[in-house]
Parts: structure tokens; sequence; C-alpha cells
């Protein structure tokens, strides 16, 4: 067979599949987009298969060539988002089960109720892509949209933007450089449309050019990304500062259990200490390691504080209180050898029904965290300077999945520091993907990554998003680690935000007038 002949019935099979797929009806439609929404959470870490959306994202836009109306069109996506966060959020449903007598009821909102709301951002992006008069356009539009949903479910209702598909090139060093220059919603939008371009491999022209582009934007971005790490300079540390990252693997049933509070602090207190070198000076625990009232308890507080190094610091998660008004806030804490509060930070950014529950007026559900008062946010991001260490923005647990809202503007930081606490997600892909929201971050900040987690992943990552030293989920242990240097200048996305973004979109709606333009020329034709 001559490779012609070859090409033409690759191509008479990608035709004939597509017409299958748009012609596919009722439930077995709904089903078959459920399945690839499900198909597509294996692009994403800890997986990061990313060639898999070059088949499903196809499959999902020729599934709409068959939409009869609009209202069709919304609920292919709908399905589809369905499946890519139910099954990409399936660890949500975990938290529930730890305290599984009282918070049990609530797992079809965790594991359906949840995904269905947000599954209502996709269903937008392929109503508004069904608009499209051919696949090109079709392919152009919904493109745009996705990475307009994206950001939108990143900022409404305070945010969730969790596993954003831009995440699915973070698998390797060199692609995750792009986010220095575009932040994650402009890989977003490169991984999208790099995915999506293989559905126009059914039309009869133009193939080359699909094929070099969908193939070129994934090979552009790893072969930019290897560049700028070649160039890159050895990563440099801080002189004078050693840290010890704790990782205490204590279950989160037993963490708040007054029975075994003074071996929990025990435990954290001997890994802190031992076989310690004399070159660290800081020692952090996780979020809300200290599991008392640290301002309140001087005993416990002066219990603790043995662990810091002389002239150094202990830096440790855990609540605080005022009492006028009354007010609880989920804090981190700078103690000295001698038990004294030299700053504290109050978490800015709250989970919604775990450390708080919004119209709790209205809702007669608990949340899940201990106690039944909400955290009040303090004011952030904020940049902290601490005895012995360059300014630093804490992050407390999911502070860290905001792109652009990691540090304080106009009070720039040297390193962001993340304690967080895991443990309720138990051994799943929520770890994994938070740990890569936290390389994210750094590379797109060009600062340096601290990361204490509770039960892991612990890690120290460096301003390129490498991860120099970690510690493995459910590892009871410590890092001792040097203080990698932030990069020499800030980086473009530091100085453009979403700048980048907005002339990528912009560029992308060019294209499609001038499309839509040509297209109306040959039609009055």
């Amino acid at each position: 067979m001559t490779p012609d002949a070859a090409t033409g019935n690759a191509l008479g099979r990608l035709q004939h599949l597509s017409r299958r797929l748009a012609a596919v009806a009722g439930w077995r439609r709904y089903a078959l987009a459920f399945a690839l929404g499900a198909v597509t959470t294996l692009t994403l870490p800890p997986v990061s298969f990313f060639p898999l959306g070059f088949l499903t994202f196809p499959a999902l836009l020729w599934l709409l060539d068959g939409a009869p109306r609009r209202r069709a069109a919304f609920a292919l996506g709908w399905w589809f988002g369905l499946g890519y966060f139910a099954i990409g959020l399936y660890w949500i449903g975990n938290a529930l089960l730890v305290f599984a007598a009282k918070y049990a009821l609530l797992l079809p909102f965790a594991g359906a109720g949840l995904p269905a709301v947000l599954a209502i951002f996709i269903g937008l992006v392929t109503m508004i892509a069904w608009h499209g008069r051919t696949r090109f356009e079709r392919m152009l539009l919904f493109a745009i949209a996705w990475v307009g949903a994206e950001w939108l479910r990143g900022h409404i209702a305070t945010g969730f933007p969790w596993n954003l598909i831009g995440y699915a090139w973070t698998g390797s060093d060199a692609m995750l450089q792009s986010a220095a220059a575009m932040g994650i919603y402009g890989v977003s939008l490169l991984v999208i449309v790099s995915a999506s371009l293989p559905a126009l491999l059914a039309a009869p022209a133009g193939r080359a050019a699909v094929l070099a582009v969908a193939l070129g934007l994934p090979m552009a971005a790893w072969a930019g990304g290897a560049v700028r790490l070649a160039l890159a300079p050895p990563v440099e540390f801080h002189a004078g500062i050693g840290l010890r990252i704790v990782q205490s693997n204590i279950p989160q049933r037993e963490k708040w259990a007054r029975r075994y509070r003074e071996r929990n602090l025990k435990q954290f207190v001997d890994l802190s200490t031992a076989n310690r070198p004399d070159w660290i000076t800081h020692v952090i625990w996780p979020e809300t390691a200290a599991t008392f009232f640290v301002s309140q308890n001087p005993v416990l507080r002066r219990a603790i504080a043995i662990v810091a190094p002389q002239t150094g610091l202990l830096i440790t998660g855990g609540p605080r209180s005022e009492r006028d008004p009354r007010r609880i806030m989920n804090a981190l804490y700078a103690i000295d050898g001698a038990g004294a509060v030299v700053e504290t930070f109050d978490k800015f950014h709250l989970v919604p029904f775990g450390e708080y529950v919004p119209l709790a007026r209205y809702l007669p559900i608990e949340k899940l965290t201990g106690g039944k008062t909400g955290f009040t946010p303090g004011p952030g991001p904020r940049t902290l300077r601490l005895p012995g260490l360059p300014p630093v923005s804490p992050l407390i647990c999911y502070e860290v999945i905001f792109p652009g809202a990691v540090t304080d503007p106009g009070d720039r930081p040297q390193w962001l520091l993340n304690l967080t606490n895991d443990a309720w997600y138990g051994v799943s892909a929520g770890p994994y993907q938070h740990l890569a929201q936290s390389r994210v971050r750094a590379t797109e900040e060009g600062l340096p990554m601290v990361r204490a987690a509770y039960t892991g992943i612990s890690a120290v990552i460096d301003p390129y998003g490498r991860v120099l030293q970690r510690l493995a989920l459910n590892q009871s242990g410590y890092i001792d680690a040097k203080l990698p240097k932030p990069i020499a200048a800030p980086t473009l996305f530091v100085r453009a935000g979403d700048g980048v973004l907005a002339g990528m979109v912009a560029i992308l709606w060019g294209v499609l007038g001038w499309v839509r333009r040509k297209n109306r020329r040959q039609t009055a034709q």
C-alpha cells in the first residue's frame, strides 16, 4: 500500500468515526460523554498522560456535531464535566469518611453534588462551541470558552481552580516552564487547543497543518522549557539558613483527640530534634500541628518551643482565637526558643464547608473541621519578615492553588511556605494534585516553595518547579534542607499576570473572526 493510500484509509476511518459519534443518540450519547470526561482525568496528576487528550477532546467535539439544539449541546458538556469532576475529585469524599458516623450522609454531595455544579461550566463551554458554523469555528470557540470557564471557576464564589486542564503538562519539568510566561490558565489554553485540533483531521483538507500545530504546541512547550532549564544557573541557596521540615503522619482521627495530644506533640518534638545537624536554624511543622490555642497556652507553647534551634524559630500551624469579638483563625505561629510568639499569620482563603459553612444561618450542617464555630479569614496574602529568614509569603492548605494570588504584589517575598494537612484524603490522587499545584505556583512566581504536609507530600521545590527533596505520602520523617534563592528577575507572569492569557485569547478570537468572514465570502459566492 502506498503512503497516499494509507493516508486515505486513515482519513476514511476518521471520517467514519466522526460520523458515527455524531449519530450517537439518547442515553448512549451522554454515557459516552461521561466516560470521555472520566478518561480525561488520566491526563492530570498523578497519572499525567496528556496524550489521552488527543482522543477524548476530538471525540467530544464529534459528539457535539450531532447535537440538534443548544440544550442538547449543554447537556453533552455537562455529562462530560460530570465524569471529569466526579472521577478527578473522587478523593474529596474520603474526608467525609474520616468521621463517617457524622458525615457519611454528605457523601452524595461530595461525590455527585459538587461535580454536578462544576459540570455546569463545561456545559456552558459546549453550548457556546455549538454555535460554530464549521468544525474549525467550533474548535476555536471550544478552546476560548474552555479557558474562560476555567478562569471563572477559579474566581467566582471564592473560586475552585482545581484540576485545570493545564496541569496535564506538569508531569514534565520542561513543559512546566511555560507557566512562568503565561500562568496555568495560559497553559490550559495551549493544552485545549492542541488536544482539540485532531477533531479537524476528519476533514479532507489541511490535515498536515492541523497535525503540525497539534503536535507542535506540546513539543514547543517542551523544547522551550528544556532550553530555559539548560540556561538556568545552578540552584543557589541562602547562606546560613537550614530548615528541618517535619512530617508526622499522624492519622486524622487521632490528630485532635485529647487522649493523643501528649503523644502527638512528643512525636513532633522527637522528629524535630532527632539527629539534627548543627546547621539547622529553623524547624517547620505543618498546618495545625499544634492542636491547641498557642497564644493562650504558655505551658504547651514552651513545651514545643524547645525544638527551636538557638537564635532560630519553630514555625507551626495552629488555631488562634480572639475574644472581642469572638473569632477563631487557622493560623501560622513563629515561636522562639523562649516560647515567645514572634509573629502570626491567619489563613485568608478558607475552604467552604471545611472551615466554614456558607449561609450557615440556613444550612443545618457543621463544618468538617472540629468545633462548631467557623473560622474567620485573615488579611492576605501577606509577606512576613521573620528573624533569620528572607521575607516569606505563607500559604495555608489550599491557598496555594490560586494562580496570581499567593504573594502581596506590593511587598514581594523571596520564598513561599505552604503548611498543609492532606491527611483527610488518605492514599488518593488529592495529595499528588496538591503537590503539582504547588510546583506550578513556584514556577509562575519564580520563587522557591517549602511545603510541610501533615501526612505528605512534604517537599522543597526550587523556583523552576523542580522538586529537590520530598517525603513520600504516609511516611513519618523529616527533611533537612537549605533554602533555595528565587530567580534573579520576576517572571513574565509576575509582571503581566493574566495579560498574557488575554493576549492569547485575543489572537484566537481574531482567527475566529477571520475564519467567519472568509466563510461568509465563500457562501456569498
